[in-house]
């Protein structure tokens, strides 16, 4: 996005100093929990303890090999609720910040030139004959291929965009997430000789099926969800309405200029109460709204987001409008969106999953000023996904039908991340990539 950026960089993370006093406290746990407590067993229980000894160069071996994404993880990941959850039940007083020192290896293996998987000293078994074809250079399918590429594959990875990272370049905002830190991780890939074919799209009939046909032995779909869900209380494209998915990945594509000049002291409304709705509401303030308002029809507690999340985004001056459901859009010819009608909700019982349904409350209409809005309510498969996998089994959500081990219903063809299970964290979708990438090893090898 270059010098014009209206976005700070990402905080900064942990020195060496801070990585070793903090992986200090660790109780060096004999089964360590918290290595338990990681969907993509990073391992944290071994990095931490390598750490504590000195041991840095095998602590980053040990992210990096468990997890091609650990500094990823260890900066979005909401460890509060997996790794460091686990610590607090050793009766420590408060977790080791696992996700610090997690990111810390990672940045430091870049500041000394350590390269986890350099010929020098990562030694890949003999090459294999076989081809595998990933399509989607998101989490995913990096952790496939990644996962692959260390048995001697020679992989291929097949990306509509002109970039790696799926939804960790396109759908976090740069104060989060800094494309450089992304870039810096995807470097090892280019140790494990993994090819990018970029700007090429999977999506023509039965094109993904087809792969198998072209000289790979195994497909693994992991493209991620890029089509956005959409209220449906006015026109098809309300001027002034846009979506999460096309916000965000505007704003990593150097767009974020054209969005400054139309949110500049505006009042900006943001749909939705998960972590996505928390970034686009702390990108419009960044952006210079006036007020930005964050609606939902549920309560602060019921939130998907996490805590430190809302805490954040209430800390940059976010108003949360809970209890609200939007109802219609309100626009005029010439200014194109000026208010949503909203009305007011309660909660009712509980219902048989513990969560409390929202209702309208009676003649509760109110209407707040917004001359832009940012529809912030999921994400879900696009027409052109089963298009390229007609023949796959598929929910009635058109997420891919897999088993435990990320399997379809096609021999020779796995699935993983979000195009399978839903929206889901990044963790998962590489513990997936990783599962599914010893699925394939052992289909080839039956």
């Amino acid at each position: 996005m270059g010098a014009q950026s209206p976005f700070e960089p990402m905080p900064k993370g942990f020195d060496l100093g801070q990585a070793i006093a903090e992986a200090g406290r660790c109780l060096l746990c004999h089964e360590a929990p918290c290595s338990k407590g990681c969907p993509a067993l990073t391992d944290p229980g071994t990095f931490i303890r390598k750490l504590r000894l000195r041991n840095v160069t095998g602590a980053i071996r040990t992210v990096k090999h468990n997890n091609i994404l650990g500094g990823a993880c260890g900066i979005l990941c909401p460890t509060a609720r997996l790794c460091e959850k686990e610590c607090c039940a050793t009766g420590i007083d408060r977790p080791i910040r696992i996700g610090q020192i997690q990111r810390f290896l990672v940045e430091h293996a870049k500041a000394i030139g350590f390269r986890a998987f350099d010929p020098s000293h990562f030694r890949r078994p003999a090459p294999r004959t076989e081809r595998i074809a990933v399509v989607g250079a998101g989490p995913a399918g990096i952790a496939c291929a990644a996962e692959l590429a260390k048995e001697g594959f020679s992989v291929t990875v097949f990306e509509s965009r002109a970039r790696a990272g799926g939804v960790l370049r396109y759908g976090v905002p740069p104060f989060r997430f800094g494309d450089d830190f992304l870039d810096s991780e995807l470097e090892d890939l280019k140790d494990l000789e993994v090819e990018f074919r970029f700007s090429k799209a999977i999506s023509n009939q039965g094109e993904a099926e087809k792969l198998l046909g072209k000289g790979f032995k195994a497909v693994f779909v992991g493209t991620g969800l890029w089509s956005a869900q959409r209220l449906r209380i006015g026109a098809a494209s309300t001027p002034g309405v846009v979506s999460s998915v096309d916000f965000l990945s505007a704003l990593r594509e150097g767009k974020a200029m054209s969005f400054q000049k139309r949110f500049k002291n505006q009042p900006i409304a943001v749909i939705g109460g998960g972590s996505v709705a928390m970034d686009c509401a702390r990108a419009a303030q960044r952006l210079g709204a006036r007020d930005v308002y964050l609606v939902y029809r549920r309560s602060f507690g019921q939130m998907p987001a996490e805590l430190d999340e809302r805490i954040e985004a209430l800390q940059d001056g976010i108003h949360f409008l809970v209890l609200n459901q939007p109802i219609e859009y309100i626009t005029e010819a010439k200014n194109g969106l000026v208010g949503i009608r909203l009305a007011r909700t309660r909660l009712l019982e509980p219902d048989a999953s513990g969560r409390r349904s929202p209702r309208e409350i009676p003649e509760s209409e109110w209407t707040l000023e917004a001359k832009e809005c940012i529809e912030a309510i999921g994400s879900q498969v696009g027409s052109e996904g089963s298009r390229a996998w007609p023949s796959l089994h598929l929910r009635k959500d058109r997420t891919i039908e897999i088993d435990d081990r990320g399997q379809t219903s096609a021999p020779g063809i796995f699935a993983g991340g979000d195009i399978a299970r839903g929206p889901g964290l990044v963790v998962e979708a590489v513990r997936d990539g990783k599962t599914a990438a010893r699925a394939v090893i052992d289909y080839l090898e039956k």
